[in-house]
């Protein structure tokens, strides 16, 4: 083996220390869409439920259902967490219990909607910041966001549904995700979902068609999701590369020769 043949002891330290902080810290899992009704909440669902079965400790923290009964029944053979009563000008809300989950402490806790604003009185405002507390804890979380609330893409979303997003999720937050699972579904077959009420009530439907879920806006979000998720993936891919102190190009992706 020449000189130039040997492992990098410094890349062979980088991957045994990258290997160790995979093992020991708590994994974020992010089911990842384009709009409401794409089938996020439902793919984690089947997920927690192959977990079960391996004789992993799942707990379902807060699912949004959102009247959907196919959507529900999965979440029926799992334990679920008691919400938290909040009372806020005369209204009763029911919210995700931080102090209850973290008391609890399953392997992996599923935590519908990241970037959901608590009501007022709760520990932390935004829901990503339970996460965060989460995952400092020991847990692994599953949880679920669509492209619009992304903060860095915010503007962009803006511009092509003419709609502003309130609530959004630091960039920071997908970075810190260990996997991010695209849940995708073609535009004509949301569209159907939402005649059918399936993303929302009848009154809701009819307005959301006329607005945000055009064909067009649907088209454009989802190629902004599958592009978000794509830079991920090349960040995932580099990132594997210096850990493994691989020197060779991978031809995954075109080619450009210049000609001088």
């Amino acid at each position: 083996m020449t000189r130039d043949e040997r492992p990098d002891p410094d890349a062979l330290l980088r991957r045994v220390q990258a290997d160790e902080a995979r093992e020991i810290r708590a994994r974020l899992k992010v089911f990842f869409g384009y709009a409401p009704g794409v089938g996020k909440t439902y793919t984690m669902l089947e997920s927690a439920r192959r977990l079960r079965a391996l004789g992993v400790d799942v707990v379902a923290g807060c699912v949004e259902t959102h009247g959907r009964p196919e959507t529900a029944d999965l979440l029926q053979d799992l334990e679920t967490l008691p919400r938290r009563a909040v009372h806020y000008r005369g209204t009763t809300l029911a919210e995700f219990d931080l102090d209850a989950a973290l008391a609890r402490r399953p392997r992996v806790l599923l935590l519908d909607e990241l970037a959901h604003t608590n009501a007022p009185g709760s520990r932390h405002k935004k829901r990503w910041q339970d996460v965060l507390d989460l995952l400092e804890a020991g847990v692994d979380v599953h949880t679920t966001l669509n492209v619009q609330h992304v903060e860095s893409l915010n503007d962009i979303v803006a511009q092509i549904t003419l709609v502003r997003v309130r609530e959004t999720v630091p960039d920071s937050i997908l970075a810190r995700a260990d996997e991010i699972e695209v849940v995708d579904l073609p535009p004509e077959e949301l569209l159907i979902r939402l005649r059918e009420g399936k993303v929302y009530v009848p009154a809701q439907a009819s307005l959301a068609a006329e607005h945000y879920f055009r064909r067009g806006n649907l088209l454009a979000l989802r190629e902004l999701t599958l592009r978000r998720a794509a830079e991920r993936l090349g960040e995932d891919v580099r990132a594997y590369r210096r850990e493994h102190d691989l020197r060779t190009t991978w031809p995954a992706t075109d080619r450009l020769l210049v000609c001088v």
